[in-house]
């Protein structure tokens, strides 16, 4: 045996059954992230997978890894306290957008916010398919369910804006349709420092069937998409004809070849700038292209590499102490 035998997909497969609905978007997360994890050449034993509730929940069943299936919406906070307990662990935190953005919505965006060095893969189908199809935070406006029976009225959460707001370091955002985009996001996603989330646009067929197929099925994503690249123009269309120009303060559709307009004249993409990042984030089909690819990635200070230094720094000013002499420092009082 070599020291650091060659990993494969099977590597990362459990024993368990999978179970999801035939045909749903799931599946092929699952096996990209297998896929990933294997060309990534991490240790199984060096992985742990944390989910929260709903059906992208039950992923940790089915890595063979370390993993915790945890509680709705508190995903975040055992994920946190896994890396910063053992900060050596690869650590992918799982969750959809009922499970982050409604009841997790607090936990969800102080993780963002704090920058601890994990991977979030946020499963987007804009439904709440475990409890049977209820209409979710990132559903649409008018989007008739099982608890919206005349149309939803909430204003949709876009979780793009929502990674800006709380100050991620990185966001990108692939297709459950594309298995080769997503293995290569997870693998960027899992080089960043920091908190990396990565959201996929994920079908549910059974509650919110072909909610995303604008952009991105096979036959019409290269028309309602713009794949971004660093250091490339912001061109998409079955014929690479369209580009995106900057007009004002917003992002708007020019065919190349019309009005002298050249590839030159199209924004390069910068995924270090975050007001560009935020104008990609707004784009939404079928007037423009959906943003898929990094929209967003620098480097900041990783909270558990901080908070190593901070422990370290006060152990070597005051020595360590053991727990009585805690209890019974600083101010004590007898009831």
């Amino acid at each position: 045996m070599t020291e650091n035998p060659k990993l494969t997909k099977k590597d990362f497969v459990s024993n368990q059954e999978v179970k999801w609905c035939p045909g749903c978007g799931d599946y092929a997360i699952l096996s990209s992230v297998q896929l990933a994890m294997a060309q990534l050449g991490v240790q199984p034993h060096n992985v742990a997978v944390i989910s929260g509730i709903g059906c992208s929940s039950r992923f940790p069943y089915y890595v063979d890894s370390f993993g915790m299936h945890s509680i709705h919406g508190r995903a975040p906070a055992v994920t946190s306290g896994v890396k910063i307990a053992n900060p050596a662990l690869d650590v992918w935190m799982i969750t959809g957008d009922g499970d982050s953005l409604s009841i997790g919505g607090n936990h969800f965006i102080h993780i963002l916010r704090r920058n601890i060095d994990i991977n979030i893969v946020l499963f987007n189908n804009q439904i709440y398919g475990l409890t049977k199809g209820q209409y979710s935070p990132t559903s649409k406006q008018g989007t008739v369910t099982k608890s919206s029976p005349y149309g939803s009225l909430d204003r949709t959460f876009n979780p793009a804006e929502l990674a800006m707001g709380s100050g991620a370091t990185f966001y990108a955002r692939t297709m459950d349709t594309d298995p080769k985009h997503m293995i290569e996001t997870f693998k960027a996603a899992h080089a960043h420092k920091g908190t990396s989330l990565v959201e996929v646009l994920q079908n549910c067929v059974i509650f919110n069937d072909k909610v995303h197929e604008q952009y991105t099925a096979r036959a019409t994503r290269d028309d309602y998409s713009v794949r971004l690249e660093a250091g490339k123009p912001l061109v998409f269309g079955k014929d690479k004809n369209k580009g995106l120009i900057l007009k004002g303060f917003s992002l708007e559709v020019v065919t190349i070849g019309e009005d002298g307009i050249t590839e030159a004249d199209l924004v390069v993409h910068d995924p270090s700038s975050r007001a560009l990042a935020q104008m990609l984030a707004d784009l939404h089909a079928p007037e423009k292209p959906v943003a898929i690819g990094v929209l967003r990635q620098v480097e900041e200070e990783v909270y558990e590499t901080e908070l190593v230094k901070q422990m370290d720094s006060v152990v070597a000013k005051k020595g360590k102490m053991n727990i009585k002499e805690l209890i019974n420092s600083g101010e004590t009082w007898t009831v």
